[in-house]
């Protein structure tokens, strides 16, 4: 017998919800400051550890807005004023001396380089003070070399030689930093931008519970009040096409409510009296009395938008690949520049400084390296938040990277396969006692136990009007059954192994225990006074969406081995009916995470699912926990993955999405190393001696604003990931 705690998956506390006005970093999330900032490691724009209903605008987005319509504003005549000179002839020269120009560029640019570009400065001197290299320490470096030499050049031109000097001027580059800061003020302001959209999923979710909730008072009165002073047992009145306000039970009317945005199903689920709500889900047709039972933060769906939150905040294993590189990266720009600047000023054509600066300039702005951090979090952010809206929650970034090169899942029977709410299907007493006698002193033994088969035995008893009494000296054996002492005598109810701990045989019941295996039932022997006086056939249905899901598994290359603590006979009938052929039947809790190490030693890549306390050990033994959200408590807590609602079918889709992330996180990575690859030989001037072509430091800072852009992009692709196909097939080939 399964003996553990099955209480309501919203009852769980979850972690604290973080405190208002909490930001973090995207790349670095062990940075939390209270309100808006710049990471100190990376120097990217921090941001909400868990968004608000209202989309509200990131302030860093606002400013960085405004600074860039400035800065376009004061750019552009600059920009207009040094392609003219390039004009044979130089007709500006006639309307603007050399030196007027000079002068003119130096107040347009200033205010872009020193006021617009502001925060990267300020970012850059950060990192320095830190000792951690940023790309804002290559934005700092490129634009402040180009603009602090201009402004020397424009000041004091006799300290410039005249070898530096074309048609008898000084030449300076305003243009350059103060194009380049633009650039970068734009791939700021669409990346803010971007990175906001990964969050709106998770929005999404908190827009599903309503403001205001319809509360009826004890008189019969009717009134809305805000959702904030909802308290547990607080009656609601939920009206035809409104969002439930709360987590409780319907008290009253029948209808169906649609689920879809919680638990990722489709179709709406009849609810009557008793059945549990969401709070959230959306009513339909009929008019429903509830209780709360749930508020605030203690929901369902505010717990789903806390475990997202976290989730998105993890690493994936396969992001210490890009945390190595970009240690080492931004000291291996600034040594490459170096080196190019030197290159060009021996061996370099006339003006030899000119292309050395230049150069290095470009080397410095195209190498940011803010594509390969943002590769790995930004995909895991959008597919976190895609995963809770369809049921399946992702606690951690590893779960959702190991998810993927799974070979083996290991599924517990009862809860995960089956529905978890087994019924008494038949009675049988032994010769000299009568089945009301039998029903009665089973069910009085386990009035006071909350087990699944506990509760179904008692109800039934209670339908077949049996008075029930109490039971003292209650005492329970984990996989075997209970004992205690019923209107004074000894009575155990349990499975064959507590009869063989107490030494009684089945005797006449063997043969009708054995058949009722065969049909599929779980039987629980009664034994009174060191006698069996009887046993009890419990049924525990199949879930409707097993097969399905076993079947697509399979399909995907998956090996399913089905764990249980009942009779070998009694899960053949179940491993039958889903076509499961690897069996592991009469297992105590304890043996579960010993199968688990074992096809871990024999080199399978093992998912364990399950729902109850006693697979807790086997889910953190396993590479990914996958635990039903129907189940414990604990279960959860030790699990990587948690589905909703507890359909199988979460675990395809939790396949699907997987695949999808790190095809997605591959394509970035991909992405954001070949463009350094490429660029940065390229700004140094490789293909000058042979082409005559080299790279101007704004065409750099355009390619280096849009890289961030276009891996935000990719990423938020994964927000369309169709994972409705895995419903059909888990995919047509295994990744092993």
């Amino acid at each position: 017998m399964k003996h553990a705690h099955h209480a309501h998956h919203a009852a769980r506390p979850g972690p604290a919800a973080p405190a208002d006005g909490e930001y973090t970093c995207p790349m670095h999330p062990e940075i939390v400051r209270q309100g808006p900032g710049s990471c100190p490691i990376c120097g990217m724009a921090l941001e909400p550890r868990v968004p608000t209903a209202a989309a509200e605008e990131n302030p860093e987005l606002a400013d960085m807005r405004r600074r860039f319509l400035v800065s376009l504003v004061l750019t552009l005549p600059v920009f207009l004023t040094a392609m003219a000179e390039m004009i044979p002839g130089r007709p500006l020269d006639r309307l603007l001396p050399g030196h007027v120009l000079a002068w003119a560029q130096l107040a347009l640019a200033a205010p872009v380089v020193l006021w617009g570009g502001g925060p990267f400065f300020a970012r850059a001197w950060a990192s320095v003070l830190t000792r951690k290299l940023n790309m804002f320490t290559l934005i700092a470096l490129g634009t402040g070399v180009a603009f602090g030499y201009s402004v020397v050049a424009t000041l004091l031109p006799g300290v410039v030689p005249a070898s530096l000097r074309a048609h008898g001027r000084v030449p300076v580059y305003f243009e350059a930093a103060a194009v380049i800061t633009t650039l970068v003020l734009l791939g700021q302001v669409l990346e803010l931008r971007a990175r906001s959209r990964t969050s709106a999923a998770l929005r999404s979710l908190l827009d599903l519970a309503p403001r205001n909730a319809r509360i009826v008072r004890d008189g019969g009165a009717e009134e809305d009040v805000p959702l904030a002073e909802v308290r547990p047992g607080d009656r609601l009145r939920v009206r035809p096409g409104e969002s439930v306000p709360t987590d409780g039970v319907v008290l009253e009317g029948r209808s169906a409510v649609d689920e879809a945005l919680v638990t990722g199903e489709s179709m709406p689920v009849s609810k009557s009296k008793g059945d549990r709500l969401t709070g959230g889900t959306i009513n339909g047709t009929g008019s429903l009395l509830m209780r709360a039972d749930r508020v605030g933060s203690d929901t369902l769906l505010a717990q789903i938008v806390r475990v997202v939150g976290e989730a998105q905040r993890s690493r994936a294993p396969i992001q210490r690949l890009a945390d190595v590189v970009s240690a080492w990266f931004v000291p291996a720009v600034v040594a490459v520049a170096v080196i190019t600047s030197a290159v060009w000023i021996l061996a370099g054509p006339e003006p030899a400084f000119a292309y050395a600066l230049l150069n290095a300039v470009a080397v410095l702005i195209i190498a940011c390296p803010c594509a390969l951090g943002l590769a790995t979090p930004m995909s895991i952010m959008v597919a976190a938040g895609r995963g809770a809206t369809a049921g399946v929650l992702i606690r951690d970034a590893e779960a959702l990277e190991t998810l993927e090169k799974v070979d083996t899942l290991v599924i517990d029977k009862t809860g995960t396969l089956t529905e978890g709410k087994p019924r008494v299907a038949s009675v049988a007493a032994a010769p000299g006692f009568e089945e009301d006698e039998v029903l009665k002193l089973a069910a009085s033994l386990e009035k006071g136990s909350e087990h699944p088969l506990a509760a179904a035995i008692v109800a039934h008893a209670r339908d077949r009007g049996i008075a029930l009494v109490d039971a003292s000296g209650f005492s329970s054996t984990t996989g075997q059954g209970v004992r205690g002492t019923v209107e004074g005598r000894d009575v155990a109810l349990g499975n064959a192994p507590l009869l063989g701990a107490l030494g009684v045989a089945a005797g006449a019941l063997a043969d009708a225990a054995e058949e009722l295996r065969r049909e599929g039932e779980t039987v629980v022997y009664v034994v009174l006074d060191g006698v069996v006086a009887g046993l009890v056939g419990v049924a525990d249905p199949v879930k409707g969406t097993a097969a399905d899901a076993i079947r697509s598994l399979r399909d995907g290359g998956v090996r399913v081995v089905m764990l249980t603590g009942d009779s070998r006979t009694t899960a053949e009938v179940v491993a039958r009916k889903l076509g499961i052929e690897e069996i592991e039947a009469e297992i105590l809790p304890t043996g579960k995470g010993e199968i688990v190490e074992r096809l871990r030693r024999e080199g399978r890549v093992v998912a364990m699912a399950g729902d109850g306390a006693n697979d807790a050990p086997a889910l953190a033994g396993a590479h990914v926990g996958i635990a039903m959200g129907t189940g414990t408590d604990i279960a959860m807590e030790s699990a990587g993955i948690t589905l909703v609602r507890g359909d199988l079918r979460g675990i395809v889709r939790a396949r699907l999405l997987s695949r999808a992330t790190m095809r997605n996180i591959r394509q970035n990575l991909g992405f954001a190393f070949g463009y350094n690859l490429l660029g940065v030989p390229i700004a140094a001037g490789v293909l000058y001696p042979v082409f005559g072509l080299l790279l101007d430091p704004m065409i750099a800072s355009a390619a280096m604003a849009l890289s961030s852009v276009s891996v935000i992009g990719n990423a938020l692709r994964l927000r369309r990931v169709d994972l409705s196909a895995g419903e059909r097939a888990a995919g047509a080939k295994p990744n092993r």
